[in-house]
């Protein structure tokens, strides 16, 4: 009994058909791309520097620029798991030109502008 309990409990965990969420207030992201905060540059020229070498960078490898509207975002990846992201309101330059790539096949990267392109060279490359 114990195990057909446990069956039961495994098979209801795995079932495809999820209850659907509303996402009204959700910015919907299921395609590859990278999603930007800001269509305007900053007078912060290092940041400006750090951020077009890697949306440079990720147009090479064919993800698509997406811009932000909404401060909710709702990832839906080919598996069908999704990520709930609500950005808090950015603090200083680099947090208003933050850059969230998504790939359908992986988890969504908040890359650090700080770092460069290393971080996102990995994600690409699926290291």
């Amino acid at each position: 009994m114990r195990y057909l309990l446990f069956s039961l409990a495994l098979l209801a965990a795995c079932n495809p058909v999820r209850e659907k969420t509303d996402t009204t207030n959700y910015e919907v992201i299921s395609d590859k791309c990278f999603v930007l905060r800001e269509q305007h540059a900053t007078a912060d020229s290092l940041v400006n520097a750090s951020r077009d070498s890697i949306i440079r960078y990720l147009q090479q490898h064919d993800f698509q620029a997406r811009y932000v509207k909404k401060d909710s975002l709702m990832f839906r990846r080919a598996n069908a798991l999704q990520v709930e992201i609500v950005l808090p309101a950015p603090q200083d330059a680099w947090e208003s030109n933050t850059i969230i790539v998504f790939d359908p096949q992986k988890n969504p990267l908040f890359v650090n502008l700080r770092k460069g392109t290393s971080q996102v060279q990995q994600y690409v490359s699926g290291q």
